[in-house]
């Protein structure tokens, strides 16, 4: 049984992706339980830029920041459970937070 279960988790791990695409470098970054743990860009000098997603080992998004040359950049969000931090940054550093609070959630449907 150890043998099966050892199989098992191997099989699940991923190799992080690293593609190049209009001067960037796309990444897809994988954790040990083979879920996308973040999606973004690295320029040519391997600095983070563009769009930054994180999300938690089930696959939910955690986090979406922006870079521009490996400095931090316009309006970050964290999604905790009903709470989303909004986080502005300028001059790689926060200039601006604002929390939101669900007090109710409704699901849309056409």
């Amino acid at each position: 049984m150890f043998l099966f279960m050892s199989g098992l988790l191997f099989a699940q791990e991923k190799e992080d992706k690293y593609i190049e695409k209009n001067n960037l470098i796309e990444a897809t970054l994988y954790s040990d339980n083979g879920q996308v743990s973040q999606r973004g860009f690295y320029n040519k000098q391997g600095k983070l830029q563009g769009e930054w997603i994180s999300y938690d080992s089930k696959g939910l998004k955690t986090a979406v920041a922006y870079y521009n040359k490996g400095e931090k950049v316009n309006t970050w969000l964290f999604y905790q459970n009903n709470i989303i931090n909004e986080v502005t940054y300028s001059n790689s550093k926060i200039s601006k937070v604002k929390v939101w609070k669900a007090k109710e959630v409704s699901i849309v449907t056409n």
